[in-house]
Formats: C-alpha cells, sequence, structure tokens
C-alpha cells in the first residue's frame, strides 16, 4: 500500500474554460476580499474599542466576525494565487490542513448562529435576568465551547487524508481544498469518510438549525404576549440582523448541498460559483446587516468617523 502513495502536489483549479479571464475574475473576488476583511475587522475594532458595545451580544457577534475574517484568510491566498499568477501546485500538508481550517470554520459559524440565537432568546424571555444568565465567564465557555466542537470534529475525517494513497489524478475541482474534493482522490477505502461527514452535517449544521427555529418559535410567543404595539416592534427589531445572518448563511448552505447532490448535470462552472458564493457571501453580507441594522453599530461607526475627520 504504501509504496502506491503518490508525493505529487495536488493542482487547484480556477474557472475551467476561463483561464484566458482569470485577471479579470480577479477584480471582483479581490474587491469582495477586501471588503470582507475591512468589514468585518471594523466590527472587531469597534466592539473592542467602544465600552457600549461591551455586551454579550456583541461579543458574539466579534465571534461571528473573528470567525468569517479567518474563513477569508484560509481561502483567499490559494485563489488569488490561482487567479491572478496561475499558481496551482499544493502540497499535500498545506491541501489538508487548508480543508481542515475551511470546514472546521464552517461548522464554528453555524454554533456562533446558534450562541446568538440563545442570547436573543434569553433577551427577550427573561430580560431581568439576562446579565445574570450572560455573564463574561459564561459567554467566554460558550465561545470556548463553539471553538472546539469545530476543530475537534473535523479531526476523525481529515487525519486519514495524510495517509491515504493518491495514485488518481491530482487536480482538484476548485482553488481551495475541501474534504469531499480530496477524498474522492485517494486509492483507499474511503467508507469512513463519506458516511461520517453526513452524520457529522446533522448533528451540526441541521441541528443547529432546528434549535435556532425552535427558539424564534419561542421568542415569536413570547413577543406576541407583550400588550404595547411599541415594545413588540422594539423586541423583534432586535432579532431582525441576527435572522438576515441566519438566512444568508443557511441558504447558501442548502443551495451549495443540493447542487452537489442533484446538480450532476449542472455545468461545472455552477458547483464552483456555488461554492465561491457559500465561502464569501455571509462574510461580506454579515456586516453590512450589522451596519444597517443595528442603531449602536452605526453610532459607533458616525462616532469612528468623526474622530478621525478632527483636525
Amino acid at each position: 500500500m504504501w509504496s502506491n502513495i503518490s508525493t505529487a502536489p495536488f493542482l487547484l483549479t480556477g474557472f475551467p474554460g476561463l483561464e484566458a479571464a482569470h485577471h479579470w475574475i480577479s477584480i471582483p473576488f479581490f474587491a469582495v476580499y477586501i471588503s470582507v476583511l475591512l468589514g468585518n475587522g471594523t466590527l472587531l475594532y469597534l466592539i473592542k474599542d467602544d465600552h457600549s458595545l461591551h455586551e454579550p451580544m456583541y461579543y458574539f457577534l466579534a465571534m461571528l466576525a473573528g470567525t468569517d475574517l479567518m474563513v477569508t484568510l484560509t481561502t483567499m491566498p490559494t485563489v488569488m494565487g490561482v487567479l491572478w499568477m496561475n499558481h496551482r501546485e499544493m502540497s499535500h500538508g498545506a491541501c489538508f490542513l487548508q480543508a481542515y481550517f475551511i470546514h472546521s470554520l464552517s461548522i464554528v459559524e453555524s454554533g456562533v448562529l446558534l450562541a446568538m440565537a440563545y442570547d436573543r432568546f434569553i433577551a427577550i424571555r427573561t430580560p431581568l435576568r439576562y446579565n445574570s444568565i450572560l455573564t463574561n465567564s459564561r459567554v467566554m465557555k460558550v465561545g470556548l465551547g463553539v471553538l472546539m466542537r469545530g476543530f475537534l470534529s473535523l479531526v476523525p475525517p481529515i487525519v486519514p487524508l495524510y495517509w491515504f494513497p493518491y495514485c488518481r489524478s491530482h487536480v482538484l475541482s476548485h482553488a481551495f481544498c475541501l474534504h469531499q474534493d480530496v477524498m474522492k482522490l485517494a486509492c483507499a477505502d474511503i467508507t469512513f469518510n463519506r458516511v461520517y461527514p453526513v452524520i457529522l452535517v446533522a448533528l451540526t449544521f441541521f441541528l443547529d438549525a432546528l434549535i435556532i427555529l425552535f427558539s424564534y418559535i419561542l421568542i415569536l410567543k413570547t413577543v406576541m404576549g407583550i400588550a404595547s404595539r411599541e415594545e413588540r416592534a422594539k423586541a423583534l427589531n432586535t432579532c431582525v440582523s441576527h435572522i438576515s445572518c441566519v438566512l444568508v448563511f443557511y441558504i447558501t448552505v442548502i443551495g451549495l448541498t443540493f447542487i452537489h447532490r442533484f446538480g450532476k448535470h449542472a455545468p461545472h462552472v455552477v458547483h464552483i460559483t456555488t461554492s465561491y458564493v457559500y465561502f464569501l457571501f455571509p462574510p461580506f453580507m454579515n456586516p453590512v446587516i450589522y451596519s444597517i441594522k443595528t442603531k449602536q453599530i452605526q453610532r459607533s461607526i458616525i462616532y469612528l468617523l468623526s474622530v478621525h475627520r478632527r483636525p
């Protein structure tokens, strides 16, 4: 078995058939990447710098922004390397590490959105006990739990990739490494690597989405019990940003899943584009949503801009 192992690097793929246009395609990609870095970087700076944002809701938002930054920094070097310089080669170790971070951070993002739903649930169901339930130490424990779930759950499927023999084609279908892509190139029994991710997705993305949905049913029930229409609107308004981020994330997850499962006859460029939308759209939209919908964030941005304008 060991004699079959090929050490030839994997070859990343940009947009097949559109190689001549890669330099043009790189322009919107670079613009989106820079926007994601600036948007999420600004959110993190505001939450750190503005003491009025030192609340559980914004700590969870900082976790979301941090996760989005890490996802972007994980995919950006190889995507831009392929589009700008046609740098396609990637060593096995670097490829498996990139796949590990990409998939782990997706589970972390789902976990952070679940934690944010818990935050909104406590804020609306038991507002008087909000600060005593969501203490700083409890927020840290929740954040640590979300991180550990994401990074530990991806160890079992990624580790076998290091000892699988690769004797087939070394060409990957994206400009970054994904577990399902690399797994298909292995000349070994990959049953575990096929089954484990399905179970993992069910226990993370699917279960998280169900709990988020259930928490909002309970939130809605509580809000409908508030006598004042203004108070009802105010309570629901605090959830709009989170609901928007949840929809953006899970709609892209569902879209990607459907394309991979049922779009076998769809053009390859559709598969590739859907993957890029999944990895770039949520990190791009999350800062935009919170900047538009959250008054405290708006105030902090205005204050930041006014301070920098002063002579």
